[in-house]
C-alpha cells in the first residue's frame, strides 16, 4: 500500500500559516507542540530550570580556555560554573574526567577524532543505515575527507555482531572503533568492545548521545568504564540545553595507544583552541543545572517512564509491522516498513497530519534514499516528560496504527491526538 501525501484530508492547524512578527510565531509554535504527540527519537522538552539558567547573566561572558587559565579578565563566575559543571558530570556518570565546553555532540565527536587520529587514518564504526551516525566517519560527512570509514552492521537479527567487529578490526587496523548510534534500539555490550579495542591495539569511543538518561538512571549498561572516551549530548535525553559533553574513566589520566600525552590534555586542546573558540557558558550553567537534577529520583522516574512508554509502543506496533531487532532496549522503536509497501517519508508526513510528530530513517538493508528510507524511527523522550499516562499513550499508539493503515483515518486521530495532549501542558507554559 502507498500512501498519497498530497491527497492526506489535512489543514494547517490554526495559527501555523504566516503569523505575524517573531512573538506570533513563538506563539504559534508553542500552541503546535502544546498540541501535537512529537516521537521524534532526538527531540526532548528543556526542563524548565534549565532554560532559566542558559539565559542567565552567564549568557553575557565571553571569554576562552579553561578554569584558572582564561584569556580574558572578569571570569571568575565562569570558572565556577564550568567547574560545577565537569564536577557533576563526572558525578552522574562515574568518570575521572570531562570536558563541558562542545557545543554539540557532532563537534564533541569531531574534537575526539582529531585528538586521537592523523589524517587518512581507519576509524571503523557503524553503518549509517544500520543505526550508526553521521560524524561517525560516515560518507555524507566532513570527518570521511580527514579519515577513512570502514562499517560494521547488524545481523539478520537486527543486533551488532562483535564477532564482525574483531574480523573487520583485524583486517582493517582501525586506531579507532566507535560504538553507539543514532537509530539502535538495543543495548550495547561496551565490555565486549573494549575487548576488541583491546586486542587490536585501539582506541574505543562511545557515543550515548541517544541514551545517555537510561546510562545515567542505571537503566543501560554504562560506557564510561570501558570505553577510553565517551561523547554525548545534553539535549536529547537529558532535557537540557544544545550541548555536548565528553568524558572519560582511569583512561583519561594515561596516553592513549600511539600517542605519547594523556587523553585528557589531548582532549581538551581538541576542543580548545583546535575546534572552538569561546564557549557559550549560557549553556555551561544550563548542564550544571540539568546535570544536578538528572542526580536526583526524579529523573530516574522519568527515564523508567521512558521505558515503559517505548516497550508500550513496541508491543502495539509489533502487531502490525516488523521491528528491527524484534522490539527496543531503549526509547526508540524502528519500524520495517517494506513489509506493507511503505516508506518513511510517507509514513512520517501521514502521521504529522495526524499529530504525531516521527521521523523517517533508513533500515539495515535499506536501498532507498536517505530523504525517502524504508523505516520509521519513533521515541518516547517527550511523552514520559510530559507525564502521558499507560492509558492515554495506548489510545495514541492506536491512532498510529489506524493511520499508517487508512489516511483516511488522519481527520479522527487529529482530534484525538489533540484532546490527548490537551490535559499535558507543555513543562514551563507561555509566557
Amino acid at each position: 500500500m502507498t500512501i498519497d501525501s498530497t491527497a492526506l484530508p489535512f489543514t494547517v492547524p490554526s495559527g501555523r500559516i504566516r503569523p505575524h512578527g517573531l512573538a506570533g510565531t513563538i506563539r504559534a509554535e508553542y500552541e503546535y507542540q502544546r498540541e501535537t504527540l512529537c516521537l521524534i527519537a532526538a527531540r526532548s522538552i528543556v526542563h524548565p530550570e534549565v532554560a532559566a539558567a542558559t539565559q542567565s547573566v552567564f549568557a553575557n561572558v565571553t571569554t576562552e580556555g579553561y578554569p584558572g587559565d582564561r584569556y580574558h579578565s572578569g571570569s571568575a563566575g565562569a570558572d565556577v560554573v564550568e567547574r560545577m559543571a565537569v564536577d557533576l558530570a563526572c558525578s552522574v556518570f562515574g568518570a575521572t574526567y570531562a570536558n563541558v565546553q562542545s557545543h554539540a555532540a557532532s563537534t564533541a565527536n569531531l574534537a575526539v577524532l582529531t585528538a586521537l587520529l592523523d589524517p587518512g587514518d581507519v576509524v571503523l564504526s557503524m553503518d549509517l543505515a544500520s543505526g550508526g551516525h553521521l560524524t561517525h566517519v560516515s560518507k555524507p560527512s566532513v570527518t570521511s575527507r580527514f579519515f577513512r570509514g570502514v562499517y560494521y552492521g547488524v545481523r539478520a537479527d537486527g543486533r551488532i555482531d562483535l564477532a564482525e567487529v574483531d574480523r573487520l578490526a583485524g583486517e582493517h587496523r582501525p586506531k579507532v572503533i566507535i560504538c553507539g548510534g543514532s537509530a539502535y534500539p538495543r543495548a550495547i555490550d561496551f565490555a565486549g568492545f573494549r575487548r576488541v579495542a583491546d586486542r587490536h591495539g585501539c582506541v574505543l569511543v562511545a557515543d550515548i548521545s541517544h541514551t545517555a538518561g537510561l546510562v545515567a538512571a542505571g537503566l543501560q549498561p554504562s560506557p564510561v568504564p570501558h570505553a577510553h572516551v565517551t561523547t554525548l549530548c545534553t539535549h536529547k535525553q537529558l532535557y537540557g540545553p544544545k550541548g555536548g559533553l565528553i568524558l572519560s574513566g582511569p583512561d583519561a589520566v594515561s596516553p592513549p595507544p600511539g600517542r605519547t600525552e594523556t587523553l585528557a590534555k589531548l582532549l581538551d586542546r581538541a576542543v580548545f583552541p583546535y575546534f572552538q573558540g569561546s564557549p557559550d557558558f549560557g549553556a555551561i550553567a544550563g548542564k550544571a543545572c540539568v546535570l544536578d537534577w538528572v542526580a536526583k529520583p526524579e529523573f530516574a522516574r522519568v527515564m523508567r517512564r521512558v521505558r515503559e512508554l517505548a516497550d508500550l509502543l513496541a508491543r502495539r506496533l509489533e502487531r502490525d509491522f516488523d521491528l528491527v531487532s524484534g522490539g527496543t532496549d531503549s526509547h526508540m522503536v524502528l519500524v520495517d516498513l517494506r513489509p506493507r509497501g511503505l516508506t518513511g517519508r510517507d509514513a512520517e508526513r501521514a502521521l504529522e497530519a495526524a499529530g504525531v510528530l516521527t521521523n523517517r530513517n533508513r533500515v539495515p538493508g535499506d536501498t532507498t534514499p536517505s530523504r525517502v528510507a524504508a523505516g520509521l524511527r519513533l521515541g518516547t523522550n517527550i511523552a514520559a516528560f510530559r507525564g502521558l499516562t499507560t492509558a492515554d499513550f495506548d489510545r495514541c499508539c492506536t491512532g498510529i496504527v489506524d493511520v499508517l493503515a487508512d489516511p483516511a483515518a488522519v481527520p479522527r486521530v487529529r482530534a484525538e491526538i489533540a484532546g490527548v495532549m490537551a490535559a499535558y501542558p507543555l513543562p514551563g507554559g507561555w509566557s
